[in-house]
């Protein structure tokens, strides 16, 4: 199997500081340096083992046959590179979290809208410091007082009403 060769850290480390909140910029900090550390050792080192001459050792090496083995031995070597088994359950995960976003983009843009609806309703209002009771009755009709239809006791909250009475729910 072919190993691949590390060329330079395929990690941005600047969009990632980007991301990492204050707090753990530490972390991140101890992380790129073991990050770099791992990266400059493996450069250092070269992409091919040094060939051995075994022809130097066959005829130095006054074991017979002693060569001739750690040869077969090193060359039945395979130091085999990792199976990737896990980036296509991460490109999965990031499918999901893609829609996850998209449907929270999608209810936040209608969130949104329903709010700008909601503030322009209030701008449209007579400012509080100009509204008289009869103008607050008219805008807010459930939230108003109304002594006749809706009688309520001093201080007017849910908790001081009488028990059934027509006003008794909360006020909003």
């Amino acid at each position: 199997m072919a190993s691949r060769r590390i060329a330079q850290s395929s990690v941005n480390w600047a969009s990632l500081a980007e991301r990492v909140p204050p707090n753990q910029k530490p972390n991140l900090a101890a992380f790129k340096t073991k990050s770099d550390k791992y990266l400059r050792s493996v450069v250092a080192n070269p992409e091919t083992p040094p060939k051995i001459d075994w022809a130097f050792y066959k005829k130095n090496v006054p074991v017979a046959g002693m060569v001739d083995k750690f040869q077969k031995a090193y060359e039945a070597l395979q130091i085999p590179y990792p199976a990737d088994n896990v980036t296509k359950l991460v490109e999965a995960q990031e499918k999901e979290v893609q829609q996850e976003i998209a449907k929270f983009v999608k209810d936040s843009e209608a969130r949104i809208a329903d709010f700008t609806t909601q503030i322009a309703t209030l701008k449209a209002l007579l400012p509080y410091d100009q509204m008289t009771m009869e103008d607050f009755r008219d805008s807010f009709p459930e939230q108003a007082l109304d002594p006749i239809n809706r009688p309520s006791f001093w201080p007017h909250t849910p908790e001081e009403q009488e028990p059934g009475a027509p006003n008794a729910e909360p006020h909003h």
